[in-house]
């Protein structure tokens, strides 16, 4: 058995990224945890609204917003559960702004995070994504698991779609592949818990194109559906 940690930038980026590898974690008893660290809906106020960690906005607004943030919570607790996940952390970040926050905070966050599931493997955001908050999260990841003492957990970085595949030119370069040909149905049935980020094809998060990306995976390493993820550091003991 071993233990998992996901360190993602948004609620949802784990199951578009590696919904099925997660799933094939816990149905192998692997012990996952994750970590959200931003709340994921705040970059969607309305023009106007001043970009700050907080937010200049009217009592209405930040009521609805507060509703969003709490049901996209409970749609992440919902996905977990369908894919064997039982330890969540969320916290709350402002989306989209993570600049806005001291790398150190969030390196020491991950640090925490690391120190408590003592993970043998951590998956996180890619460098290369569009999405600034996974750039961050990735070189804040990096930063926090770097190997020193006994702390040397293998690190490995997915694509996010609808964020990696935008980035141009793209930097993706995977080298790490998980058959998911077993878990492809878990993997949508997780992300329609997600019933706000679902979009209608041939928006790239839709189920159609999920399913298009497993298997443009699995055409790579001879599989019916894969997962993609560039290994960043493994030391073999």
């Amino acid at each position: 058995m071993m233990n998992v940690l996901i360190v993602v930038a948004h609620p949802d980026d784990e199951v578009l990224g590696m919904g099925g590898t997660i799933s094939k974690h816990t149905m192998n008893r692997d012990k996952v945890s994750i970590v959200y660290l931003t709340a994921g809906i705040t970059s969607r106020r309305n023009p106007g609204y001043s970009s700050r960690a907080i937010y200049d906005i009217n009592n209405k607004d930040k009521k609805l917003m507060d509703k969003e943030i709490e049901k996209l919570k409970l749609d992440s607790l919902k996905s977990n559960k369908i894919l064997g996940i039982h330890n969540s952390t969320f916290y709350n970040l402002p989306d989209n702004e993570l600049d806005s926050i001291p790398r150190l905070k969030i390196i020491k966050i991950i640090e925490k995070e690391i120190e408590k599931s003592k993970p043998d493997i951590v998956y996180t955001n890619h460098y290369g994504d569009l999405n600034m908050d996974h750039k961050l999260v990735y070189e804040s990841c990096l930063t926090a698991c770097r190997p020193i003492y006994s702390k040397n957990p293998k690190l490995f970085a997915f694509g996010v779609i609808s964020s990696t595949e935008w980035n141009f030119p793209s930097s993706f370069n995977p080298n790490y592949f998980v058959n998911i040909s077993k878990n492809i149905k878990t993997k949508i049935r997780a992300m329609k818990a997600y019933s706000n980020e679902l979009k209608k094809f041939p928006h790239p998060r839709s189920i159609e194109n999920i399913e298009i990306t497993a298997k443009k995976w699995g055409t790579v390493c001879g599989k019916n559906y894969a997962e993609a993820f560039e290994i960043i550091r493994m030391i073999d003991e």
